[in-house]
Protein backbone atom coordinates (compact mmCIF):
# COMPACT_ATOMS: atom_id res chain seq x y z
CA UNK A 1 0.00 0.00 0.00
CA UNK A 2 1.62 3.23 -1.10
CA UNK A 3 1.52 6.35 1.05
CA UNK A 4 -0.15 9.43 -0.44
CA UNK A 5 1.76 12.61 -1.14
CA UNK A 6 4.99 10.82 -1.90
CA UNK A 7 7.48 12.81 -3.96
CA UNK A 8 11.05 12.35 -4.99
CA UNK A 9 13.22 13.82 -2.27
CA UNK A 10 16.80 12.72 -2.77
CA UNK A 11 19.19 13.50 -5.64
CA UNK A 12 21.47 10.67 -6.64
CA UNK A 13 25.04 11.11 -5.45
CA UNK A 14 28.17 9.39 -6.63
CA UNK A 15 29.93 7.49 -3.90
CA UNK A 16 33.68 8.02 -3.70
CA UNK A 17 36.06 5.62 -2.05
CA UNK A 18 38.55 6.51 0.64
CA UNK A 19 41.40 5.80 -1.77
CA UNK A 20 40.07 8.35 -4.22
CA UNK A 21 39.75 10.79 -1.37
CA UNK A 22 43.34 10.22 -0.33
CA UNK A 23 44.45 10.80 -3.89
CA UNK A 24 42.78 14.20 -3.89
CA UNK A 25 44.07 15.26 -0.53
CA UNK A 26 47.67 14.16 -0.97
CA UNK A 27 49.83 12.50 1.67
CA UNK A 28 48.97 13.14 5.28
CA UNK A 29 51.16 15.28 7.39
CA UNK A 30 51.25 17.37 10.51
CA UNK A 31 48.72 20.10 10.96
CA UNK A 32 49.80 23.26 9.20
CA UNK A 33 48.65 26.84 9.21
CA UNK A 34 46.53 26.28 6.10
CA UNK A 35 44.33 23.94 8.18
CA UNK A 36 42.25 26.96 9.16
CA UNK A 37 38.48 26.70 8.86
CA UNK A 38 37.43 27.00 5.23
CA UNK A 39 33.83 25.71 5.44
CA UNK A 40 31.10 25.09 7.96
CA UNK A 41 29.17 22.04 6.76
CA UNK A 42 30.50 20.02 9.73
CA UNK A 43 29.32 22.69 12.15
CA UNK A 44 27.94 21.07 15.32
CA UNK A 45 29.46 17.67 14.47
CA UNK A 46 31.94 16.15 16.89
CA UNK A 47 33.61 12.99 15.63
CA UNK A 48 35.75 10.29 17.14
CA UNK A 49 37.44 8.09 14.54
CA UNK A 50 38.26 4.44 15.20
CA UNK A 51 41.39 3.74 13.14
CA UNK A 52 40.90 -0.04 13.02
CA UNK A 53 40.41 -0.93 9.38
CA UNK A 54 40.58 2.70 8.25
CA UNK A 55 44.30 3.21 8.76
CA UNK A 56 46.21 6.07 10.33
CA UNK A 57 46.80 7.87 7.03
CA UNK A 58 43.11 8.14 6.16
CA UNK A 59 42.31 9.03 9.78
CA UNK A 60 44.63 12.03 9.53
CA UNK A 61 42.94 13.17 6.34
CA UNK A 62 39.49 12.79 7.87
CA UNK A 63 40.52 14.71 10.98
CA UNK A 64 41.95 17.53 8.89
CA UNK A 65 38.86 17.82 6.71
CA UNK A 66 36.45 17.79 9.66
CA UNK A 67 38.44 20.49 11.44
CA UNK A 68 38.75 22.63 8.30
CA UNK A 69 35.02 22.56 7.77
CA UNK A 70 33.77 23.60 11.19
CA UNK A 71 33.64 20.25 13.01
CA UNK A 72 35.41 18.96 16.10
CA UNK A 73 37.66 15.92 16.35
CA UNK A 74 37.86 14.15 19.71
CA UNK A 75 40.94 11.95 20.21
CA UNK A 76 39.02 9.82 22.73
CA UNK A 77 35.40 8.78 23.03
CA UNK A 78 33.68 11.25 25.34
CA UNK A 79 30.18 12.67 26.01
CA UNK A 80 30.58 15.47 23.45
CA UNK A 81 30.99 13.01 20.54
CA UNK A 82 28.03 12.94 18.12
CA UNK A 83 29.46 10.57 15.48
CA UNK A 84 31.83 7.65 15.81
CA UNK A 85 33.46 6.98 12.43
CA UNK A 86 34.41 3.37 11.78
CA UNK A 87 35.44 1.04 8.99
CA UNK A 88 32.59 0.00 6.70
CA UNK A 89 33.03 -3.68 7.57
CA UNK A 90 32.96 -3.23 11.36
CA UNK A 91 29.97 -4.59 13.30
CA UNK A 92 28.21 -3.10 16.31
CA UNK A 93 29.64 -5.42 18.96
CA UNK A 94 33.24 -4.89 17.87
CA UNK A 95 32.72 -1.14 17.84
CA UNK A 96 31.54 -1.23 21.46
CA UNK A 97 34.57 -3.31 22.43
CA UNK A 98 36.97 -0.85 20.81
CA UNK A 99 35.17 2.06 22.44
CA UNK A 100 35.36 0.17 25.75
CA UNK A 101 31.69 0.76 26.58
CA UNK A 102 28.90 -1.69 27.30
CA UNK A 103 26.16 0.44 25.77
CA UNK A 104 26.21 3.27 23.27
CA UNK A 105 24.45 6.50 24.34
CA UNK A 106 21.49 7.27 22.11
CA UNK A 107 23.01 10.70 21.37
CA UNK A 108 25.81 9.00 19.41
CA UNK A 109 25.72 7.47 15.94
CA UNK A 110 28.06 4.79 14.65
CA UNK A 111 28.71 5.83 11.05
CA UNK A 112 30.67 4.15 8.27
CA UNK A 113 33.75 5.95 6.98
CA UNK A 114 32.31 6.00 3.44
CA UNK A 115 29.74 8.50 4.72
CA UNK A 116 32.48 10.86 5.86
CA UNK A 117 34.29 10.44 2.55
CA UNK A 118 31.15 11.31 0.63
CA UNK A 119 30.40 14.34 2.84
CA UNK A 120 33.90 15.70 2.17
CA UNK A 121 33.62 15.05 -1.57
CA UNK A 122 30.18 16.68 -1.86
CA UNK A 123 31.11 19.45 0.62
CA UNK A 124 27.86 19.03 2.50
CA UNK A 125 26.56 17.10 5.49
CA UNK A 126 24.62 14.16 4.11
CA UNK A 127 22.05 11.87 5.67
CA UNK A 128 23.51 8.92 7.57
CA UNK A 129 20.44 6.77 6.95
CA UNK A 130 22.30 4.40 4.61
CA UNK A 131 25.61 4.50 6.46
CA UNK A 132 24.85 4.21 10.19
CA UNK A 133 24.93 0.95 12.13
CA UNK A 134 21.48 0.11 13.47
CA UNK A 135 21.05 -0.40 17.21
CA UNK A 136 20.51 -4.12 17.97
CA UNK A 137 17.00 -5.03 19.14
CA UNK A 138 18.34 -6.04 22.56
CA UNK A 139 19.64 -2.53 23.18
CA UNK A 140 16.53 -0.88 21.74
CA UNK A 141 14.39 -2.95 24.11
CA UNK A 142 16.45 -1.89 27.09
CA UNK A 143 16.24 1.76 26.06
CA UNK A 144 12.46 1.54 25.72
CA UNK A 145 11.75 -0.45 28.87
CA UNK A 146 14.52 0.52 31.23
CA UNK A 147 15.30 4.19 30.60
CA UNK A 148 15.65 6.40 33.67
CA UNK A 149 12.31 7.61 34.94
CA UNK A 150 13.12 11.27 35.51
CA UNK A 151 16.14 11.80 33.28
CA UNK A 152 16.41 12.93 29.68
CA UNK A 153 19.95 11.55 29.37
CA UNK A 154 18.78 8.79 27.05
CA UNK A 155 16.73 10.89 24.67
CA UNK A 156 17.77 9.79 21.18
CA UNK A 157 19.53 12.45 19.20
CA UNK A 158 18.07 12.80 15.73
CA UNK A 159 21.43 14.21 14.75
CA UNK A 160 21.02 13.80 11.02
CA UNK A 161 18.10 13.98 8.65
CA UNK A 162 16.99 10.41 7.97
CA UNK A 163 15.27 10.46 4.65
CA UNK A 164 13.00 13.47 5.19
CA UNK A 165 14.95 16.69 4.48
CA UNK A 166 13.87 20.10 5.75
CA UNK A 167 11.42 22.10 3.67
CA UNK A 168 13.08 24.10 0.87
CA UNK A 169 12.16 27.42 2.39
CA UNK A 170 14.08 26.67 5.59
CA UNK A 171 16.89 29.07 6.33
CA UNK A 172 20.49 27.89 5.99
CA UNK A 173 21.15 28.25 9.72
CA UNK A 174 18.05 26.20 10.49
CA UNK A 175 19.23 23.47 8.14
CA UNK A 176 22.68 23.42 9.72
CA UNK A 177 21.15 23.18 13.16
CA UNK A 178 18.83 20.39 12.08
CA UNK A 179 21.58 18.17 10.69
CA UNK A 180 24.30 19.09 13.16
CA UNK A 181 23.21 16.97 16.08
CA UNK A 182 21.31 19.68 17.92
CA UNK A 183 17.64 19.33 18.74
CA UNK A 184 15.31 19.69 15.79
CA UNK A 185 11.62 19.55 15.17
CA UNK A 186 11.37 15.76 15.23
CA UNK A 187 13.51 15.29 18.32
CA UNK A 188 11.88 13.85 21.41
CA UNK A 189 11.02 16.46 24.03
CA UNK A 190 11.06 15.73 27.75
CA UNK A 191 7.28 15.34 27.73
CA UNK A 192 7.49 12.98 24.75
CA UNK A 193 10.18 10.99 26.54
CA UNK A 194 8.00 10.50 29.61
CA UNK A 195 5.39 8.79 27.47
CA UNK A 196 7.92 6.87 25.39
CA UNK A 197 9.79 5.22 28.24
CA UNK A 198 7.07 4.97 30.89
CA UNK A 199 3.98 4.18 28.86
CA UNK A 200 1.92 6.79 30.65
CA UNK A 201 -1.79 7.18 30.12
CA UNK A 202 -2.15 9.57 27.16
CA UNK A 203 -5.12 11.27 28.84
CA UNK A 204 -3.14 12.36 31.90
CA UNK A 205 -1.86 15.88 32.30
CA UNK A 206 1.82 16.86 32.23
CA UNK A 207 3.56 16.52 35.59
CA UNK A 208 6.49 18.64 36.79
CA UNK A 209 9.70 16.71 36.22
CA UNK A 210 10.52 16.55 39.90
CA UNK A 211 7.26 14.72 40.64
CA UNK A 212 6.99 11.00 40.13
CA UNK A 213 3.80 9.89 38.42
CA UNK A 214 1.05 8.26 40.45
CA UNK A 215 -0.27 4.87 39.41
CA UNK A 216 -3.24 6.55 37.77
CA UNK A 217 -0.85 7.97 35.17
CA UNK A 218 0.35 4.57 33.96
CA UNK A 219 -1.26 2.85 31.00
CA UNK A 220 -0.98 -0.58 32.63
CA UNK A 221 -3.05 0.71 35.58
CA UNK A 222 -5.87 1.78 33.27
CA UNK A 223 -8.45 -0.08 31.23
CA UNK A 224 -8.20 0.39 27.48
CA UNK A 225 -12.01 0.50 27.51
CA UNK A 226 -11.60 4.06 28.80
CA UNK A 227 -10.41 5.07 25.34
CA UNK A 228 -12.95 7.38 23.77
CA UNK A 229 -14.07 8.08 20.23
CA UNK A 230 -11.27 9.53 18.10
CA UNK A 231 -12.24 13.20 17.96
CA UNK A 232 -9.01 14.13 16.18
CA UNK A 233 -8.98 11.68 13.29
CA UNK A 234 -8.09 14.37 10.75
CA UNK A 235 -4.86 14.89 12.71
CA UNK A 236 -4.00 11.31 13.63
CA UNK A 237 -4.42 10.09 10.04
CA UNK A 238 -1.58 12.35 8.89
CA UNK A 239 0.66 11.65 11.88
CA UNK A 240 0.20 7.91 11.30
CA UNK A 241 1.43 8.31 7.73
CA UNK A 242 4.62 9.93 8.99
CA UNK A 243 5.05 7.30 11.72
CA UNK A 244 4.73 4.57 9.09
CA UNK A 245 7.27 6.31 6.83
CA UNK A 246 9.83 6.46 9.63
CA UNK A 247 9.17 2.81 10.50
CA UNK A 248 9.95 1.66 6.98
CA UNK A 249 13.08 3.82 6.90
CA UNK A 250 14.28 2.11 10.08
CA UNK A 251 13.99 5.22 12.27
CA UNK A 252 12.48 3.49 15.31
CA UNK A 253 12.62 6.38 17.74
CA UNK A 254 10.89 8.91 15.50
CA UNK A 255 8.30 6.32 14.61
CA UNK A 256 7.72 5.57 18.29
CA UNK A 257 7.41 9.28 19.09
CA UNK A 258 4.74 9.81 16.42
CA UNK A 259 2.93 6.60 17.38
CA UNK A 260 2.68 7.71 21.01
CA UNK A 261 1.34 11.10 19.93
CA UNK A 262 -1.26 9.35 17.79
CA UNK A 263 -2.29 7.15 20.73
CA UNK A 264 -2.59 10.22 22.96
CA UNK A 265 -4.77 12.07 20.46
CA UNK A 266 -6.99 9.05 19.80
CA UNK A 267 -7.65 8.79 23.55
CA UNK A 268 -8.31 12.49 24.07
CA UNK A 269 -11.88 13.21 25.11
CA UNK A 270 -12.61 16.05 22.66
CA UNK A 271 -11.28 17.82 19.57
CA UNK A 272 -8.05 19.77 20.05
CA UNK A 273 -8.66 23.51 19.78
CA UNK A 274 -5.36 25.19 20.61
CA UNK A 275 -1.59 24.83 20.83
CA UNK A 276 -1.70 25.20 24.61
CA UNK A 277 -4.28 22.45 24.92
CA UNK A 278 -2.18 20.08 22.82
CA UNK A 279 0.88 20.74 25.00
CA UNK A 280 -1.05 19.69 28.10
CA UNK A 281 -1.66 16.17 26.79
CA UNK A 282 0.83 13.63 28.12
CA UNK A 283 2.97 12.35 25.27
CA UNK A 284 2.78 15.54 23.19
CA UNK A 285 5.57 18.06 23.46
CA UNK A 286 5.97 21.52 21.98
CA UNK A 287 7.36 20.29 18.64
CA UNK A 288 4.57 17.77 18.16
CA UNK A 289 1.98 20.37 19.16
CA UNK A 290 3.31 22.63 16.39
CA UNK A 291 2.65 19.89 13.85
CA UNK A 292 -0.85 19.40 15.23
CA UNK A 293 -1.54 23.11 14.80
CA UNK A 294 -0.18 23.02 11.26
CA UNK A 295 -2.68 20.28 10.38
CA UNK A 296 -5.51 22.11 12.13
CA UNK A 297 -4.80 25.40 10.36
CA UNK A 298 -3.91 24.15 6.88
CA UNK A 299 -5.42 20.67 6.74
CA UNK A 300 -2.00 19.37 5.75
CA UNK A 301 1.35 18.37 7.25
CA UNK A 302 4.19 19.81 5.19
CA UNK A 303 6.65 17.08 6.14
CA UNK A 304 4.53 14.58 4.22
CA UNK A 305 5.58 16.35 1.03
CA UNK A 306 9.17 15.33 1.70
CA UNK A 307 8.70 11.63 2.24
CA UNK A 308 11.20 9.93 -0.03
CA UNK A 309 10.10 7.89 -2.99
CA UNK A 310 11.72 4.92 -1.27
CA UNK A 311 9.06 4.70 1.45
CA UNK A 312 6.29 2.83 -0.44
CA UNK A 313 8.88 0.44 -1.86
CA UNK A 314 10.38 -0.16 1.59
CA UNK A 315 6.87 -0.80 2.92
CA UNK A 316 6.27 -3.32 0.13
CA UNK A 317 9.50 -5.13 0.98
CA UNK A 318 9.16 -5.11 4.78
CA UNK A 319 5.76 -6.79 4.41
CA UNK A 320 7.71 -9.87 3.32
CA UNK A 321 8.03 -12.07 6.40
CA UNK A 322 11.70 -12.32 7.33
CA UNK A 323 12.67 -9.00 5.73
CA UNK A 324 13.22 -6.13 8.14
CA UNK A 325 13.96 -2.47 7.50
CA UNK A 326 17.68 -3.13 7.00
CA UNK A 327 17.11 -5.84 4.37
CA UNK A 328 14.46 -3.77 2.60
CA UNK A 329 16.84 -0.83 2.40
CA UNK A 330 19.60 -3.06 1.00
CA UNK A 331 17.25 -4.36 -1.70
CA UNK A 332 16.27 -0.81 -2.58
CA UNK A 333 19.92 0.18 -2.88
CA UNK A 334 20.45 -2.76 -5.21
CA UNK A 335 17.83 -1.29 -7.55
CA UNK A 336 14.87 -3.55 -6.74
CA UNK A 337 11.47 -1.88 -6.87
CA UNK A 338 8.82 -4.63 -7.14
CA UNK A 339 8.03 -8.03 -5.69
CA UNK A 340 8.91 -9.53 -9.06
CA UNK A 341 12.37 -7.97 -8.72
CA UNK A 342 12.72 -9.71 -5.36
CA UNK A 343 11.50 -13.04 -6.74
CA UNK A 344 13.84 -13.03 -9.73
CA UNK A 345 16.92 -11.09 -8.60
CA UNK A 346 17.30 -11.04 -4.82
CA UNK A 347 19.22 -13.55 -2.74
CA UNK A 348 16.55 -14.81 -0.35
CA UNK A 349 16.68 -16.80 2.86
CA UNK A 350 14.38 -19.78 3.20
CA UNK A 351 12.13 -17.72 5.50
CA UNK A 352 11.91 -14.86 3.01
CA UNK A 353 10.98 -17.29 0.23
CA UNK A 354 8.09 -18.53 2.37
CA UNK A 355 7.08 -14.98 3.23
CA UNK A 356 7.07 -14.06 -0.46
CA UNK A 357 5.10 -17.18 -1.40
CA UNK A 358 2.33 -16.33 1.09
CA UNK A 359 2.67 -12.55 0.81
CA UNK A 360 -1.03 -11.75 0.27
CA UNK A 361 -2.28 -14.32 2.78
CA UNK A 362 -0.07 -12.97 5.55
CA UNK A 363 -1.25 -9.40 4.93
CA UNK A 364 -4.90 -10.42 5.09
CA UNK A 365 -6.17 -10.30 8.67
CA UNK A 366 -8.19 -13.35 9.66
CA UNK A 367 -11.58 -13.21 11.45
CA UNK A 368 -11.39 -14.30 15.07
CA UNK A 369 -13.52 -17.35 14.24
CA UNK A 370 -10.65 -18.60 12.06
CA UNK A 371 -8.15 -17.88 14.84
CA UNK A 372 -10.35 -19.88 17.25
CA UNK A 373 -10.34 -22.84 14.84
CA UNK A 374 -6.53 -22.68 14.64
CA UNK A 375 -6.30 -22.61 18.44
CA UNK A 376 -8.59 -25.64 18.67
CA UNK A 377 -6.53 -27.58 16.13
CA UNK A 378 -3.36 -27.04 18.16
CA UNK A 379 -5.16 -27.85 21.43
CA UNK A 380 -6.55 -31.09 19.99
CA UNK A 381 -3.04 -32.12 18.91
CA UNK A 382 -1.76 -31.39 22.44
CA UNK A 383 -4.63 -33.29 24.08
CA UNK A 384 -3.96 -36.31 21.87
CA UNK A 385 -0.63 -36.58 23.72
CA UNK A 386 -1.79 -35.52 27.20
CA UNK A 387 -5.33 -34.33 28.04
CA UNK A 388 -3.93 -32.26 30.90
CA UNK A 389 -1.95 -29.91 28.64
CA UNK A 390 -3.21 -26.34 28.47
CA UNK A 391 -3.21 -24.58 25.08
CA UNK A 392 -4.28 -20.93 24.94
CA UNK A 393 -4.22 -18.49 22.02
CA UNK A 394 -2.77 -15.14 23.05
CA UNK A 395 -2.16 -11.88 21.19
CA UNK A 396 -4.98 -9.85 19.68
CA UNK A 397 -7.26 -12.90 19.78
CA UNK A 398 -7.11 -13.08 23.59
CA UNK A 399 -7.56 -9.30 23.75
CA UNK A 400 -10.91 -9.78 22.01
CA UNK A 401 -10.12 -8.19 18.65
CA UNK A 402 -12.46 -8.91 15.74
CA UNK A 403 -9.55 -9.76 13.44
CA UNK A 404 -6.04 -11.13 13.99
CA UNK A 405 -2.82 -10.89 12.03
CA UNK A 406 -1.45 -14.20 13.34
CA UNK A 407 -2.01 -16.68 16.16
CA UNK A 408 0.26 -17.36 19.16
CA UNK A 409 -0.62 -20.52 21.09
CA UNK A 410 0.92 -21.02 24.53
CA UNK A 411 1.19 -24.61 25.86
CA UNK A 412 2.01 -25.79 29.40
CA UNK A 413 0.98 -28.34 32.04
CA UNK A 414 -0.03 -27.57 35.65
CA UNK A 415 2.12 -30.38 37.08
CA UNK A 416 5.26 -28.49 36.04
CA UNK A 417 6.87 -31.40 34.20
CA UNK A 418 4.53 -32.93 31.60
CA UNK A 419 5.21 -30.07 29.18
CA UNK A 420 8.64 -31.56 28.59
CA UNK A 421 9.18 -33.63 25.47
CA UNK A 422 5.82 -32.66 23.92
CA UNK A 423 7.09 -29.88 21.65
CA UNK A 424 8.39 -32.02 18.78
CA UNK A 425 5.52 -34.52 19.11
CA UNK A 426 2.87 -31.81 18.72
CA UNK A 427 4.63 -30.43 15.64
CA UNK A 428 4.92 -33.92 14.14
CA UNK A 429 1.21 -34.49 14.67
CA UNK A 430 0.27 -31.20 13.00
CA UNK A 431 2.63 -31.87 10.08
CA UNK A 432 1.23 -35.35 9.52
CA UNK A 433 -2.30 -33.97 9.31
CA UNK A 434 -1.23 -31.36 6.76
CA UNK A 435 -2.10 -28.47 9.08
CA UNK A 436 1.45 -27.08 9.17
CA UNK A 437 2.54 -26.26 5.63
CA UNK A 438 5.83 -24.36 6.06
CA UNK A 439 8.41 -24.08 8.84
CA UNK A 440 9.97 -20.67 9.49
CA UNK A 441 11.81 -21.48 12.73
CA UNK A 442 11.44 -25.09 13.84
CA UNK A 443 12.83 -24.71 17.36
CA UNK A 444 13.84 -21.44 18.97
CA UNK A 445 14.90 -21.99 22.58
CA UNK A 446 14.55 -19.19 25.12
CA UNK A 447 15.68 -20.55 28.45
CA UNK A 448 13.26 -23.39 29.22
CA UNK A 449 10.77 -22.10 26.68
CA UNK A 450 10.59 -23.60 23.19
CA UNK A 451 9.07 -21.71 20.29
CA UNK A 452 7.97 -22.75 16.80
CA UNK A 453 7.29 -20.21 14.06
CA UNK A 454 5.52 -21.47 10.97
CA UNK A 455 2.61 -21.43 8.58
CA UNK A 456 -0.68 -23.30 8.90
CA UNK A 457 -3.85 -23.74 6.88
CA UNK A 458 -7.20 -25.08 8.01
CA UNK A 459 -8.73 -27.87 5.91
CA UNK A 460 -11.36 -27.06 3.32
CA UNK A 461 -11.68 -25.02 0.13
CA UNK A 462 -10.76 -21.36 0.10
CA UNK A 463 -8.69 -21.46 3.30
CA UNK A 464 -5.67 -19.15 3.44
CA UNK A 465 -2.20 -19.70 4.84
CA UNK A 466 -1.78 -18.11 8.26
CA UNK A 467 1.13 -17.33 10.53
CA UNK A 468 1.25 -19.51 13.64
CA UNK A 469 3.60 -19.52 16.65
CA UNK A 470 3.54 -22.36 19.18
CA UNK A 471 5.33 -21.75 22.49
CA UNK A 472 5.81 -24.45 25.13
CA UNK A 473 6.67 -23.07 28.58
CA UNK A 474 7.17 -24.48 32.09
CA UNK A 475 4.21 -23.84 34.36
CA UNK A 476 6.16 -21.62 36.77
CA UNK A 477 6.69 -19.20 33.85
CA UNK A 478 3.20 -19.56 32.40
CA UNK A 479 1.59 -16.46 33.96
CA UNK A 480 4.39 -14.11 32.88
CA UNK A 481 4.50 -15.70 29.42
CA UNK A 482 0.72 -15.39 29.10
CA UNK A 483 0.93 -11.72 30.05
CA UNK A 484 3.79 -11.08 27.61
CA UNK A 485 2.32 -12.85 24.58
CA UNK A 486 -1.13 -11.34 25.16
CA UNK A 487 0.16 -7.77 24.88
CA UNK A 488 -0.41 -5.17 23.70
CA UNK A 489 3.19 -4.09 23.20
CA UNK A 490 2.37 -0.64 24.59
CA UNK A 491 0.74 -2.19 27.67
CA UNK A 492 3.73 -4.51 28.18
CA UNK A 493 6.23 -1.64 27.97
CA UNK A 494 4.29 0.22 30.62
CA UNK A 495 4.31 -2.78 32.99
CA UNK A 496 8.05 -3.35 32.51
CA UNK A 497 8.81 0.30 33.16
CA UNK A 498 6.60 0.35 36.26
CA UNK A 499 8.37 -2.75 37.56
CA UNK A 500 11.68 -0.97 37.22
CA UNK A 501 10.55 1.89 39.45
CA UNK A 502 9.99 -0.74 42.16
CA UNK A 503 13.47 -2.25 41.70
CA UNK A 504 11.92 -5.19 39.88
CA UNK A 505 12.19 -6.56 36.35
CA UNK A 506 9.43 -8.20 34.32
CA UNK A 507 9.93 -10.51 31.34
CA UNK A 508 8.14 -13.40 29.65
CA UNK A 509 9.92 -15.67 32.16
CA UNK A 510 9.38 -14.09 35.57
CA UNK A 511 8.87 -11.07 37.76
CA UNK A 512 12.02 -10.51 39.82
CA UNK A 513 12.52 -8.36 42.91
CA UNK A 514 15.68 -6.76 44.37
CA UNK A 515 17.11 -6.09 40.92
CA UNK A 516 20.34 -4.10 41.03
CA UNK A 517 21.10 -1.58 38.29
CA UNK A 518 23.83 0.89 37.55
CA UNK A 519 22.08 3.50 35.48
CA UNK A 520 20.17 1.53 32.86
CA UNK A 521 22.54 -1.45 33.09
CA UNK A 522 21.25 -4.42 35.07
CA UNK A 523 24.06 -5.80 37.24
CA UNK A 524 21.99 -8.27 39.28
CA UNK A 525 18.88 -10.08 38.01
CA UNK A 526 17.36 -10.29 41.49
CA UNK A 527 15.09 -13.00 42.92
CA UNK A 528 12.12 -14.48 41.00
CA UNK A 529 8.75 -14.04 42.69
CA UNK A 530 6.08 -16.73 42.69
CA UNK A 531 3.44 -15.79 40.10
CA UNK A 532 0.97 -18.68 39.64
CA UNK A 533 -1.48 -16.33 37.87
CA UNK A 534 -1.39 -13.09 35.91
CA UNK A 535 -3.22 -11.45 38.80
CA UNK A 536 -0.19 -12.07 41.02
CA UNK A 537 1.96 -9.95 38.70
CA UNK A 538 -0.53 -7.07 38.92
CA UNK A 539 -0.70 -7.43 42.71
CA UNK A 540 3.09 -7.27 43.14
CA UNK A 541 3.17 -4.14 40.97
CA UNK A 542 0.39 -2.56 43.03
CA UNK A 543 -2.07 -2.03 40.18
CA UNK A 544 -5.58 -3.42 39.58
CA UNK A 545 -5.88 -6.54 37.46
CA UNK A 546 -6.88 -5.84 33.88
CA UNK A 547 -8.72 -8.42 31.81
CA UNK A 548 -7.11 -9.15 28.42
CA UNK A 549 -9.69 -7.04 26.55
CA UNK A 550 -8.71 -4.09 28.77
CA UNK A 551 -5.07 -4.20 27.62
CA UNK A 552 -5.66 -3.19 24.01
CA UNK A 553 -3.76 0.10 24.07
Amino acid sequence: MALPGIVKAFPKVKRQSGDELEGKEGPPGKKKSEDAVTGNFFKGVSVHILPAGIGNARCKIFEKQVSQNGGLVEPTFCPSVTHVILDDSMDFDRALRLLKVERLPLSVQLVKSSWLSLCITEKTLLSTSNYSLPIPSSQVESFEGEAKEDSCSEVPSCSLSKGIPPPPEAKEDDVLQQISGEREEDDVSQNDLDALIKGLNPKSEILPLEQKPTLEKWVCAQSSLSKTENYNKHITDKLELLAKAYTHQGDKWRSLSYSKAVSALKSYHKPITSFEEACKIQGIGKRMAEKIMEIMESGHLRKLDYIGEDVPVLELFTNIWGAGAKTAKLWYQQGFRTLDDIRTKAQLTSQQKIGLKHYDDFLDRMPREEAAAIEKTVRDAAHSLNPGLLAIACGSYRRGKATCGDVDVLITHPDGKSHRNVFSKILLNLHQHGFLTDDLVSNEENGEQKKYLGVCRLPGPGQRHRRLDIIVVPYNEFACALLYFTGSAYFNRSMRALAKTKKMSLSEHSLNKDVMRQGSLKVSSGIPLSTPTENDVFTYLGIPYREPHERDW
